[in-house]
């Protein structure tokens, strides 16, 4: 049995007759006729009552007839949807960021992806990178942008690198420059009252990495805060923040100045699980999130410039 066979016998029953229902489906007699007979044999049962006025549903064809119609409309529904999710009339993302990245990157990405495909329903998570790849293993997640990849192993996730971005020292443009020059010295920052994330953040790891190896111990003011609230306290001059160059877009009360060599920077990639297959709606919020961090990035590099 199939949908053809069913679709026939639905438009028999209907017209009660053999000419106008292959008319209705575009088909010659005897083929709608081989199909009728083909189901009758599957089924083991008569269909229809034959004569020369026309065809009346048997006690068998009476008890398929709402089946079929029912197959019928699932099938059509079936078609529908998977179009819809095609053209991304339908469907959902879910995308994790870290903090950092959900205040500048994935603000640009959701807006871009938004604006295209409005009817796509979108989920975020923001949290740090080891826990958006405990999400992504457990399948609470589609895409995770993460700053760090060391938890991932190839088996688990598909992990596609899409920048690296410097780390610079940011200060309220409304004070005198803290360097003298184009950038600044780590020794120097140290000595600098200094506002630090919160210890669950991957910049937090990172920053106090780099004091520890070069033997350094920074005076912090201020500990413990959030990405926008390190901003906002750094513009009003209570200290100075490292923090990643992209988040300086549309901060103008921000000054910026790079650390000399070595400088610190971090990798952003994007991650989804390795043994499941991509919708159509989430293969094209990765090649938005792929094409707004290139162009982001070029953004970053000359507000940086314009901050110092």
């Amino acid at each position: 049995m199939n949908l053809e066979q069913l679709r026939s016998f639905v438009e028999v029953a209907r017209f009660g007759n053999f000419t106008r229902a292959a008319e209705e489906l575009h088909l010659a007699q005897p083929s709608l006729s081989r199909q009728i007979a083909a189901l009758e044999r599957d089924l083991g049962a008569e269909l229809f009552h034959r004569a020369r006025g026309g065809s009346t549903l048997t006690i068998a064809g009476e008890s398929l007839l709402p089946l079929a119609r029912r197959m019928l409309a699932d099938a059509a529904s079936v078609r529908r949807e998977l179009a819809e999710l095609a053209g991304l009339e339908r469907g959902r993302v879910r995308l994790g960021a870290t903090p950092t990245l959900c205040i500048s990157l994935v603000a640009e990405v959701l807006s871009a992806f938004h604006a295209e495909h409005p009817a796509i329903e979108l989920h975020l998570s923001e949290q740090g990178s080891h826990r958006l790849l405990d999400e992504l293993a457990s399948g609470e997640l589609d895409l995770a942008l993460i700053t760090t990849s060391d938890a991932t192993t190839p088996e688990r996730f598909t992990v596609t690198p899409l920048l690296v971005e410097e780390l610079v020292v940011v200060s309220a443009a409304s004070a005198p420059p803290v360097a003298r020059g184009r950038s600044i010295r780590l020794a120097e920052v140290a000595s600098l009252p200094q506002i630090v994330f919160s210890s669950t953040y991957d910049l937090r790891s990172a920053t106090d990495a780099a004091f520890a190896a070069a033997g350094l111990a920074p005076d912090v003011v201020l500990e413990g805060a959030e990405m926008d609230a390190v901003l906002r306290f750094a513009e009003r001059g209570l200290g100075v923040a490292i923090v990643p160059a992209m988040v300086l877009i549309d901060r103008p009360g921000l000054r910026s100045v790079r650390l000399e060599a070595p400088t610190l920077t971090r990798s952003i990639s994007l991650a989804r699980p390795a043994d499941v297959a991509p919708t159509a709606a989430v293969d094209v919020m990765q090649r938005t999130i792929a094409a707004t961090a290139t162009a982001f990035a070029a953004r970053a590099g000359e507000t940086m410039r314009l901050a110092r």
